[in-house]
């Protein structure tokens, strides 16, 4: 018997328009298969080694800072907080430890995540 990652899941306010951030974020379309996307459930399907993204809508909104977050890697870091910045994003800070240097940034809806050159 083996376990593998099926999806990553994000609880959020509306589950469409967090979606729709992640969806241009990686540049990934929304499943639009059953069920259907809408503010209570959507997923980006996994391809080519990333893993499936849901989105859930639940009624408590985030109060704390994630425990576990997604790592994207970039060629040019500044480039792309840029853009995601522009996608809805906020800028939490940038961090250089232990050798490597990374920004963390927040979707539209609080959760942090962040980005390096890799």
């Amino acid at each position: 018997m083996s376990t593998h990652i099926a999806a990553i899941t994000f609880d959020c306010v509306n589950a469409m328009t967090l979606a729709e951030f992640w969806s241009a974020a990686l540049g990934r379309p929304i499943d639009p298969g059953e069920p259907a996307p809408s503010p209570f459930f959507a997923r980006i399907l996994g391809g080519e080694g990333s893993p499936t993204l849901m989105f859930i809508q639940v009624p408590e909104p985030k109060s704390v800072k994630n425990r576990a977050h997604l790592d994207l890697g970039t060629d040019n870091r500044e480039a792309e907080v840029e853009r995601l910045v522009g996608l809805g994003a906020s800028r939490v800070h940038d961090k250089a430890e232990w050798g490597i240097e990374w920004t963390t940034l927040a979707d539209p809806e609080g959760n942090e995540f962040c980005i390096a050159e890799h």
